[in-house]
């Protein structure tokens, strides 16, 4: 047999230029540099550059994707899993047909179907023409003025299918932006004199810890857990730290960050800055819900005005960095909303270690929701015992609490933390609607379980609602009357938290699903679904899974007469 002699160059692979199975549309790079211009390609900007692409192009084509994937230096594997994860993406295979150009948005959690949202969708169905996509979707954080649609980027409040097919007619997709305090009315009140002190030594991050501690704030965004103490942990690990603002309140029932964001956005900034400020933050990030794009434009405009007019002239604000988040109710758990301000999927991490110590960056991070840092402005300048000489029934502090379903002033209503069902529906919310009696509520959004009418005079606080399954989480109230069917929220609930979960963990991801198919019988098998229960709680990596069964088994416990 003859021997064949092969050279070392022969043998020589050739080095491959681009990813394997996966070549670069030179047009679409070209497009996608244009869209990103001079914008940093670093990794953690991923998700902003998709916005970019799905702005534009109503979508986002395996071309594009394979070419942003190419100009950030990553796979289109890892573009692909991540682009994919997120509600508010469309990706379009090769050979698949682009939705419609305008997407129309209906809510169908339980404020909005309890106002109709079901005969909205029917209706805009029969009266739109295909050149209009209608998605039902979850929670859009405008309870108080269910049913409510999105044309585009623009809400309609107490929409009507008339409204609604006029709007999407005439193409008014922008987001709505009303009157708000601005900087320079902001400043003309004394604003920003407490951050300018801060950022000048004139007042000890000392002394501001120990009012936070002493002020008994907590955490408002769901978990309670004790502000003075969170920010003296963060302050205690090694620099560099790092700030994460989390505005992605996607619980159903929950408006309150929106409402005072829309309304006063410079007490929150100057609040923020003060947070990270003693704590000593070098970056701050602001992590906002996709569906709120109003806010993201009073954001954009104010923080810029922030930035050209700072408090002091002498020091330098921590960067801020605005992020938008993609429609993933998940993103609103701590660590998922951290991962996905890395540009990643906003997957739950497991813990230990806590954000405190290893977060953002893997830097400790001082996570805060939106309405916490709102209020640290008063608290610091009008003393600890401000806050705290507030309350009822023994408790202390002031709570919003968003307020939606069958009152006659549905809203976010500022009150005394402790004060119960009845006394703020008959104080803030004028009473309930004409022809509807109290039948029950949700004291802390989908997840905070449901309680009947009978009890209406249970102190509405952290820990309070505890030992009856329930919780008061982001203070998130959804009254219903005898025309509802607790049976009915409570699938509603469930198949919110079916769609809404990340997948990471089986028992969230098959339990959630497996429970809304037993929930839809007319008759339910009341020990399979405390089974699924139990395993969920106990099994469930994070909240999500945890809590998902608290409508039902509430339902179970306190409504037995619907069963």
């Amino acid at each position: 047999m003859a021997v064949i002699k092969i050279s070392p160059e022969q043998i020589t692979k050739k080095k491959r230029k681009g990813p394997k199975g996966h070549a670069v549309d030179l047009a679409a790079l070209e497009d996608v540099k244009q869209l990103l211009k001079d914008s940093s390609r670093q990794r953690d900007l991923l998700i902003e550059h998709l916005h970019k692409i799905q702005d534009h192009y109503q979508h986002i084509s395996s071309k594009h994707l394979v070419a942003l994937a190419h100009e950030m230096k990553l796979s289109p594997a890892e573009v692909y899993e991540v682009a994919s994860f997120y509600h508010h993406f469309d990706v379009v295979k090769e050979g698949q047909t682009p939705p419609p150009a305008l997407t129309v948005r209906v809510c169908e959690s339980v404020s909005c179907e309890m106002a109709g949202a079901n005969d909205l969708l029917n209706a805009l169905e029969e009266g739109l023409n295909d050149t209009v996509r209608i998605q039902k979707v979850p929670c859009i954080g405008r309870c108080q003025h269910a049913p409510v649609a999105v044309v585009g980027q623009n809400p309609i409040d107490n929409a009507s299918a008339e409204v609604v097919m006029i709007a999407a007619e005439n193409n008014q997709i922008d987001p709505w932006v009303g009157d708000y305090i601005s900087i320079e009315q902001y400043k003309a009140d004394g604003g920003y004199q407490t951050a300018k002190k801060v950022l000048e030594g004139k007042i000890s991050t000392e002394s501001i810890m120990k009012t936070m501690e002493n002020s008994g704030l907590r955490g408002l965004g769901g978990a309670g857990f004790p502000a003075g103490r969170k920010w003296r942990i963060v302050n205690g690990f090694a620099a560099p730290r790092m700030m994460a603002v989390n505005i992605d309140e996607g619980e159903p029932g929950t408006f309150k960050d929106r409402h005072y964001l829309e309304q006063d956005p410079h007490r929150f900034l100057e609040g923020m800055l003060i947070a990270a400020l003693t704590v000593g933050c070098e970056e701050i990030y602001i992590y906002l819900r996709d569906e709120y794009a109003g806010c993201r434009e009073i954001l954009i405009r104010e923080i810029a005005a922030l930035e050209n007019n700072p408090p002091s002239s002498v020091y330098k604000l921590p960067p801020i960095h605005l992020r938008r988040g993609a429609g993933a109710y998940i993103c609103g758990e701590e660590s998922a909303m951290v991962e996905s301000l890395e540009g990643k999927r906003g997957m739950p991490r497991l813990r230990p270690p806590f954000l405190a110590e290893v977060g953002l960056f893997g830097r400790p991070t001082l996570e805060h929701n939106m309405e916490s840092v709102y209020w640290v402005r008063d608290i610091v300048e009008k003393g600890a015992e401000w806050f705290s000489s507030h309350g009822r029934h023994e408790r202390k502090g002031l709570r919003s609490f968003s307020v939606s379903g069958r009152v006659n002033k549905p809203g976010v209503h500022l009150a005394p933390a402790g004060i119960t069902l009845q006394e703020l529906i008959d104080e803030y919310c004028g009473g309930m609607l004409d022809d509807h009696e109290l039948y029950g509520y949700f004291p802390g959004g989908a997840s905070g379980g449901i309680l009947p009418a009978s009890m209406n005079n249970i102190p509405l606080d952290f820990d309070t609602l505890n030992q009856y399954g329930c919780f008061i989480g982001s203070a998130a109230v959804i009254v219903f009357s005898k025309h509802d069917s607790a049976k009915q929220l409570a699938l509603n609930a469930m198949k919110f938290f079916e769609e809404e979960s990340c997948g990471q963990c089986t028992p969230c991801r098959v339990g959630t699903s497996k429970a809304a198919t037993l929930m839809e019988e007319s008759e339910w098998n009341t020990e399979l679904l405390e089974e699924l229960a139990s395993v969920m709680v106990d099994a469930s990596i994070c909240g999500l899974g945890q809590a998902a069964p608290n409508p039902m088994r509430c339902v179970v416990k306190y409504f037995p007469q619907e069963l």
